[in-house]
């Protein structure tokens, strides 16, 4: 394209030295009806996954292509007619945990801990590294190194007593262990956040661009401070955003107490949406434009096919200590799970017990999965079966068949957790009764494109005096720059000279569909875009939003990673946390019920998409297959 010279799309950055092919666009794609299988196969996997960091994570920037297909392979039952060709490695494991994200990790960990030295527990992940959604994208810009997370991103310090401050404390996170980047140089400081969310304040900023009637666009800093004065959008749209905000920082309107109580399964009756215009006043319109996809915990799909319940959940089930704020390591909540992997086991990471050493050390991957070892966690292993040997109430083992190397292998457990996602589990597991496909046939996923564009400096921003940017068209919805925690190879300091990273959020909600038809449109995009073509669109938006202050895609964009999730989200519809009329809740069916010697774990069956949640039922989980003869 004409533009592309200006953008900056065939300069040698960190993305592309394999990108070399012609790319084809998504358009004709989406239109054709095809299935996310023929919308794959109509690129190649390098021009699909793009350029994936320096470091233990390189290979793994979310869902690559490898992992994606593999996934859809299960889901048309590719593999079920292969499976009694499935080798067997002979191996015997007291538990076998599928997946190797926080919660299976966590999993493996309370199971080490109740079993003791004797109790042999394999972890199955099918990605090239442990995590989950909680892992790192790492860049290296002029000589310096900075750190973005690919999913999972915020830390929460626990209240002294409770189960999960226990718990971190055992694995060596101390919350008050967090210090982060000093500023630097001659520049005014600029106060900056911990995480990468926006909060408004001064330093904040709205674009509003074509959509709104301005060409190239507005940018309004302090939007709210100025009362939006100026801003191209209706009086009616000005004084519901205005009002809404004075109205949530008054805190006037009732929340739910405790979860169970009168409150809470009131607005689980209802869409966020509802909720919304009622509690602030507020019309759809102004919901649908200004406030979705990232009201409701930023779940993907719209306000309006959320439970109301979805924007509170996360504060009743899990409070934490506010006193000291959110925390968040170089990361994200890749520092949760490899301070996890460093106690199963130690020589993985070979450092010292400290957060820093942790965080800096390179893993040590032969030591993941060492033959005879009571502790093993193999990579590249998907999962495609897990099956009773008999009648669940009855069976003694279960076999669990898993492809790695494009061969298929099986081994044996005395019992399973099931931590991976509920888009595979429903598939993998054998003879699930009634109750639980029924629960598993409620379970919604959004998509979520996670970009990380790595600046060599940041100072267009600081030149407009400000950190912070939200908008409502385009590609995103908004980024913050803040300090990082200076851990590992981060640098001490921070200024408007420093390399950052911006982290985009991408969600493709489309209200006014039903639920399901919002996530799986958005897995159609998610899958037909190239690489390519998502890089452009990126530029071409910032470019459009900050070429005015100074910004040259070309000159200031250094790297550039996605991380595709195309199950990124549980999106809660009403009656997701307790129920509908004469049906229950469906996470509580599978949190009380295992089936024969399975149980199942993850954040899915809470419907809170937290890291905390995963630890939990974990936790949970893990109790239920221990009591098992």
């Amino acid at each position: 394209m004409k533009n592309d010279k200006a953008l900056g799309m065939d300069e040698p950055i960190s993305r592309r030295d394999y990108l070399n092919s012609a790319l084809i666009g998504s358009g004709g794609l989406l239109l054709s009806g095809a299935c996310p299988l023929d919308l794959l196969s109509a690129t190649n996997p390098a021009d699909w996954n793009g350029y994936g960091g320096t470091g233990d994570y390189s290979g793994s920037n979310g869902n690559t292509w490898e992992v994606m297909t593999a996934g859809h392979k299960i889901r048309d039952r590719v593999f079920e007619p292969l499976s009694g060709n499935a080798s067997s490695t002979g191996e015997v494991y007291d538990c076998v945990v599928v997946g190797g994200g926080i919660s299976g990790l966590a999993a493996a960990l309370a199971f080490q801990r109740r079993a003791g030295a004797k109790g042999a527990c394999l972890v199955l992940e099918n990605h090239a590294i442990f995590g989950g959604e909680a892992r790192v994208n790492e860049f290296r810009v002029d000589g310096r190194s900075v750190f973005a997370h690919q999913g999972s991103a915020m830390f929460f310090p626990q209240m002294p007593g409770t189960s999960l401050a226990a718990f971190y404390e055992s694995i060596g996170i101390d919350s008050s262990g967090f210090h982060y980047q000093q500023w630097q140089g001659r520049d005014p400081e600029m106060k900056l956040p911990r995480t990468p969310y926006t909060t408004g304040g001064e330093t904040s900023a709205f674009f509003f661009g074509p959509k709104f009637g301005t060409k190239p666009g507005m940018l309004l800093k302090d939007p709210y401070g100025t009362r939006l004065e100026g801003a191209p959008i209706s009086e009616q749209a000005r004084r519901e955003l205005i009002g809404m905000r004075e109205k949530s920082s008054g805190g006037s309107h009732s929340r739910p107490q405790t979860h169970g109580d009168e409150i809470s399964r009131r607005l689980d009756s209802i869409t966020l949406e509802e909720d919304l215009m009622a509690k602030y006043d507020v019309s759809r319109e102004t919901v649908r434009t200004f406030l979705s996809p990232v009201s409701g915990g930023g779940s993907g799909v719209g306000a309006d096919a959320l439970s109301a319940y979805a924007e509170y959940a996360a504060d009743v089930l899990l409070p934490w200590d506010y006193s000291k704020g959110a925390q968040m390591f170089p990361g994200g909540n890749a520092g949760v799970a490899r301070h996890i992997l460093k106690a199963l086991l130690p020589d993985a990471i070979p450092s010292k017990p400290e957060m820093d050493a942790i965080a800096r050390s390179a893993v040590n991957f032969a030591a993941l999965d060492r033959p005879h070892r009571p502790m093993r966690i193999r990579l590249g292993a998907t999962v495609v079966s897990v099956e009773h040997e008999g009648k669940p109430e009855q069976a003694e083992y279960v076999r669990i068949i898993y492809a790695r190397q494009e061969r298929l292998h099986s081994v044996r457990a005395r019992s399973v957790i099931v931590a991976g996602g509920s888009w595979t589990a429903k598939h993998i597991i054998k003879g699930l009764p009634r109750t639980h496909r029924d629960a598993y046939a409620q379970f919604h996923r959004a998509p979520c494109l996670m970009a990380n564009v790595a600046l060599r400096n940041w100072r267009f921003l600081y030149r407009l005096g400000i950190n912070e940017c939200q908008w409502f068209e385009g590609i995103g919805n908004y980024f913050a720059i803040h300090k990082t925690a200076a851990m590992g190879r981060v640098s001490p300091v921070i200024s408007p000279d420093s390399p950052v990273v911006l982290t985009l959020k991408i969600l493709f909600s489309s209200p006014g569909l039903p639920l399901a038809q919002q996530v799986t449109r958005g897995r159609g995009e998610l899958f037909a875009t190239p690489y390519r073509e998502y890089e452009r669109r990126i530029r071409e938006q910032l470019s459009m939003m900050f070429s005015n202050s100074g910004f040259e895609a070309k000159r200031d964009i250094a790297g550039l990673i996605l991380n595709r999730w195309g199950h990124a989200y549980l999106s809660a519809q009403p009656g997701f946390f307790f129920g509908k009329p004469g049906m229950p809740a469906p996470g509580e069916v599978l949190r009380k019920n295992p089936f024969g010697r399975i149980a199942f774990a993850n954040s899915d069956v809470t419907g809170i998409m937290d890291h905390r949640a995963s630890i939990q039922e974990a936790q949970r989980a893990v109790q239920q297959v221990v009591t098992k003869p």
